[in-house]
């Protein structure tokens, strides 16, 4: 304590540095809060009569689906001044209205398909995955359908194209092969062309199958099918390339 009387300044910077404090901490705490000035108003800043005349130019008919880029420039043509484009940013920010002004069309919220299986050929899932040729831009397509509680491949085609009449065919002889009761079965897919198509779904009417669909823009919400192709891909023993549309079925 005598050191710190004698020299403050000196026994201070020693005590910060030993214990890693700057020492603008310690004269700040020892200050206390500093009242802070109130920011002068500019002299050309608008009065609040002012602001509601741009506020309600801005809520126009005219304007309401405009920026306010837009709003200064048609109005500057027109030979009139209300406020800057700066202003009526601040203007609208006040009012929580720097948005996208324009009426959008709002998509709806798609709950997550949850799927639960407690035996087979009560859930299955199916998709299209395309296989590679030896002829460059040639491709074949590989259809599976799975069970999804004994990850079993129940029925599989490949094909030169990929149509919603080939996979109507496959499912319903799918059905029929493993003798599937009316009303027992989900079969869930994502929203390609081919699953989402008319023919399936009068199909899947026509043997009482619920239909059961991934989120739009949502990549991982068939995760049985697109597992089971990435597994098949990657096995030591996939050639990667096919000669002809018999090799690959092969």
């Amino acid at each position: 304590m005598s050191a710190l009387g004698e020299h403050p300044t000196m026994a201070l910077s020693s005590l910060c540095r030993s214990l890693n404090v700057p020492r603008s901490g310690i004269y700040r705490a020892r200050r206390g809060p500093v009242a802070r000035r109130e920011r002068a108003k500019p002299r050309r800043a608008l009065s609040a009569d002012e602001r509601q005349a741009a506020l309600d130019v801005l809520h126009d008919e005219r304007f309401v689906d405009r920026s306010p880029a837009e709003v200064v420039h048609a109005l500057l043509s027109e030979g009139s001044y209300i406020a800057s484009e700066r202003t009526m940013y601040r203007i609208l920010a006040d009012h929580d209205e720097v948005k996208e002004r324009r009426r959008q069309r709002r998509h709806p919220v798609y709950a997550r398909p949850e799927l639960k299986a407690t035996a087979s050929n009560q859930v299955w899932s199916w998709d299209i995955t395309r296989l590679r040729t030896t002829r460059k831009w040639e491709y074949l397509y590989l259809y599976v359908v799975m069970d999804i509680f004994s990850r079993a491949v129940v029925g599989w085609m490949v094909a030169e194209t990929e149509t919603a009449a080939l996979a109507v065919r496959l499912i319903d002889e799918t059905v029929a092969l493993h003798g599937v009761r009316p009303g027992t079965l989900v079969l869930h897919a994502d929203r390609g062309t081919q699953m989402t198509s008319k023919t399936l779904a009068q199909l899947l009417a026509d043997l009482d199958v619920s239909r059961s669909h991934s989120r739009p823009q949502v990549s991982n919400d068939n995760p049985f099918s697109e597992s089971q192709f990435k597994t098949l891909k990657y096995h030591p023993s996939f050639p990667g390339k096919f000669a002809s549309l018999e090799d690959a079925r092969a």
